[in-house]
């Protein structure tokens, strides 16, 4: 029995925790799941005994307590190679993207909060968002067009570029903003992963309800 346990939130609505959860099931990597409501009553005394940053996801294995999703990540990459691209440079590539994910694109976040049992379409166009998705698309095609010649994902394989714009994928689902072809493409892959439809699955039976995150 395996003691790497990944604390996460609500899957309707926790971006960041959809990130490394996705990594880990597609890498096959062993982890218990334990699901904390985000901001119910419970919340602060519950998040409190898990989390240094009183954040979710946190990953506790052995006496590690690892916040911050892009660390968890690293470490799933340290487990299992395969996660980043094995070519320097590319690898260097989708650390760059991933990155460029982990702190960009917050008009994008805050005007299309991540919502999976909602259909928002046409919503959530506040300004700068459609500058963050001309952005992503291009990212996404650059991505594709010159490292992904044996794959569908970005870099080829999934790799953990992936797992960070997963979230973005969502989105775009729920709010169904015009995007070329060669987004819609990326999008069907991921949605295609098992991991992700398993998780798109479970978020569309909870019944918690974050109203910050609800777009009307």
């Amino acid at each position: 029995m395996t003691s790497r346990t990944l604390y996460i939130g609500n899957k309707n609505y926790s971006s960041w925790s959809l990130r490394p959860w996705l990594a880990m099931r597609v890498a096959e990597i062993d982890f218990t799941e334990k699901l904390i409501p985000l901001f119910d009553e419970a919340w602060p005394q519950a998040i409190a005994k898990v989390s240094p940053t009183n954040k979710v996801p946190v990953l506790h294995d052995g006496g590690l307590v690892l916040p911050e999703t892009i660390a968890i990540l690293e470490y799933a990459a340290e487990l299992k190679p395969e996660l980043w691209p094995a070519d320097t440079k590319t690898r260097a590539m989708a650390r760059a993207v991933a990155a460029e994910m982990h702190a960009g694109f917050t008009a994008l976040r805050s005007y299309m909060p991540m919502n999976i049992r909602k259909n928002l379409s046409g919503l959530g166009m506040g300004p700068g968002v459609d500058v963050d998705i001309e952005r992503i698309c291009k990212i996404w095609h650059d991505c594709r067009s010159q490292f992904s010649s044996d794959g569908s994902f970005l870099f080829g394989g999934f790799s953990n570029a992936d797992a960070m714009f997963a979230p973005i994928v969502s989105r775009f689902m729920t709010y169904q903003p015009v995007l070329p072809t060669h987004a819609k493409t990326y999008m069907e892959a991921v949605q295609s992963l098992p991991a992700m439809q398993a998780w798109n699955d479970a978020a569309r039976q909870e019944v918690w309800t974050v109203t910050e995150d609800e777009v009307e």
